[in-house]
């Protein structure tokens, strides 16, 4: 979508561990914010999405690693106040909104239930329409 709409759409993560379900979610929604906070959170959340049934304590540090995170500041970040309370906000946002799966996708706050390409397209350019363009 970045592609197709640039300079007219921007997009927003948020955090959505499936804590009841996943061992693992937890603590990986806590190490890839602590990734953000050093520039690689998307390198980081892709390797754990395209492992999500693998995922352990062991493959979490496996793909810190291969990031090449520092990892004492990693643990500390973590562990830290700002990084749960952030993921914990996302937590309560997601509950507040009625979302329970993943990937759940809005567009300026309307849910999107299709996610396909055409879908995204359609409601993105909906969306534009509404807004006037900038000068």
């Amino acid at each position: 979508m970045l592609e197709t709409f640039p300079d007219k759409i921007r997009v927003v993560f948020k955090n959505y561990p499936l804590l009841k379900s996943h061992k693992f979610a937890g603590k990986a929604a806590l190490t890839a914010y602590a990734a953000h906070l050093q520039g690689k959170f998307w390198k980081v959340h892709d390797e754990f999405f395209k492992v999500h049934d693998q995922l352990n304590d062991e493959k979490i540090q496996e793909i810190v690693r291969a990031a090449g995170l520092n990892e004492e500041q990693l643990e500390k970040d973590r562990n830290s106040q700002r990084v749960v309370e952030h993921v914990q906000k996302d937590l309560d946002e997601a509950y507040r909104l009625g979302v329970n799966s993943v990937p759940t996708v809005f567009v300026n706050g309307k849910r999107l239930r299709d996610r396909s390409f055409e879908s995204f397209a359609a409601a993105i350019e909906k969306e534009l329409k509404k807004t006037p363009a900038k000068k």
